[in-house]
């Protein structure tokens, strides 16, 4: 039996649990108690917790699903870096269950050493017996890509038809602290790469890039914000636009939040009406992909 160690970010179940959640996101330090306020309030209107559990284990499932088609003896797990079930918690089941073998996948397709770098970290600090082979980065597999062009085209015809050609596609991630770029850090090249494999795919349709969701910090972090793109556009007379979260695969607080409100508030404010493709979850082309590069990575440590 080969083991999938599939991770996210994590998330509270909870209100209660946004502080201590907080507190591992910032490594124990203290958290101001308006910060902490702040993202009590943005989980409340969310529906008072994350969604990103049963997401993930919705995507671990589906891989496994697709894994063992062939009868290969595939088992799926989910680890989160910064919540319950923990990595470290999640590898030690694995151990138990027997497995020897696994391929580790962060449900996150672009690399930095901020990002996907830190889910590994936390295996290599575990110290597990098991052997994991790493999949660093997706952020050009092809299911992943025809996923997101199928989106952006379903989300299109919800314009009036007669303006759908014209309708802005405002691509985004998550913003890092500037401080990558000194680093020599892929993930802001591999999130163009992955905007123009995109349109390869999509044509002529006009569109752009920005980041959201920096963190309240001292530090400068990557801009623009989708803010200062969306205020850009409606100062041009545009009325419509349309968000494809390229960096994210499931909704969490930094699209049901970030975008679903304060993007959304914003847009209606200034006469704009901005509507955001369904994300990618369990798209059959994605999931279809990436077994396939699971399988790719076993065959290479010889597991298969």
């Amino acid at each position: 039996m080969i083991g999938l160690l599939v991770m996210a970010y994590g998330g509270p179940n909870k209100i209660d649990e946004v502080e201590p959640y907080l507190l591992d996101v910032r490594g124990y330090r203290p958290t101001a108690p308006e910060i902490i306020h702040e993202v009590r309030e943005r989980y409340r209107e969310i529906g008072g917790r994350s969604p990103i559990l049963e997401q993930t284990q919705a995507q671990a499932a589906a891989l496994e699903a697709a894994l063992n088609t062939n009868g290969q003896g595939f088992k799926a797990f989910v680890g989160m870096r910064h919540w319950h079930p923990y990595i470290k918690n999640t590898l030690a089941e694995m151990q138990a269950q027997g497995i020897e073998h696994a391929v580790g996948l962060a449900m996150a397709p672009h690399y930095s050493r901020m990002s996907i770098g830190a889910y590994f970290k936390k295996i290599e600090e575990v110290g597990s017996p098991i052997e994991i082979a790493p999949i660093q980065n997706w952020h050009l597999l092809p299911g992943y890509l025809d996923a997101l062009a199928s989106r952006v085209r379903a989300t299109l015809e919800r314009f009036p038809v007669e303006v759908r050609a014209q309708v802005p596609v405002i691509f985004s991630a998550h913003s890092l602290p500037e401080r990558i770029l000194t680093w020599n850090d892929p993930y802001p090249e591999q999130l163009r790469a992955t905007v123009e494999a995109v349109m390869q795919r999509l044509g002529d349709q006009p569109h752009n890039f920005a980041f959201q969701s920096a963190a309240i910090s001292d530090e400068p972090w990557l801009g623009p914000d989708v803010s200062e793109l969306i205020q850009r556009y409606a100062e041009q007379g545009q009325k419509n636009i349309l968000s494809c979260p390229i960096g994210f695969v499931c909704e969490h607080v930094e699209v049901l939040y970030d975008i679903d409100i304060v993007y959304q508030n914003l847009s209606k404010s200034l006469g704009v009406r901005l509507e955001r493709i369904e994300m990618v979850h369990t798209a059959p082309p994605m999931i279809a992909g990436l077994a396939e590069l699971i399988r790719k990575t076993a065959k290479e440590k010889n597991w298969l």
